[in-house]
């Protein structure tokens, strides 16, 4: 069994986001290309974003830490530490509200 602390993570890459030009920061902790699940550690320094992309499948965001705002077709949500996003399964956006860390939790369709 491995274990990680995901605040040391979320510390970590949020310091790489803020200083990188992008404003983004990520590391995989669970999984990747070759697995059905992937968990990774993103980090958005404040006013940057992902932008529009599709849901490769079953997607969770947990919020680490600051506020992001998830937006998908005429909606959006709110989220701060603690809260839980379900990924909605049409184009979506993920923003920064200031400098936060997620848990993005993905389970790939075939």
């Amino acid at each position: 069994m491995d274990k990680l602390s995901l605040i040391a993570t979320a510390r970590e890459q949020t310091s790489k986001a803020v200083a990188a030009s992008s404003g983004r920061a990520a590391h995989t902790v669970y999984g990747g290309h070759d697995h059905a699940l992937r968990q990774t550690v993103i980090a958005l320094s404040a006013g940057s974003s992902l932008a529009e992309h599709e849901n490769p499948g079953e997607a969770t965001v947990h919020v680490l830490t600051g506020r992001v705002r998830l937006d998908g077709g005429r909606t959006s949500w709110e989220g701060s530490p603690g809260d839980l996003l379900v990924v909605p399964q049409e184009r979506h956006s993920l923003s920064a509200l200031e400098d936060s860390s997620v848990l993005l939790t993905v389970v790939k369709h075939d």
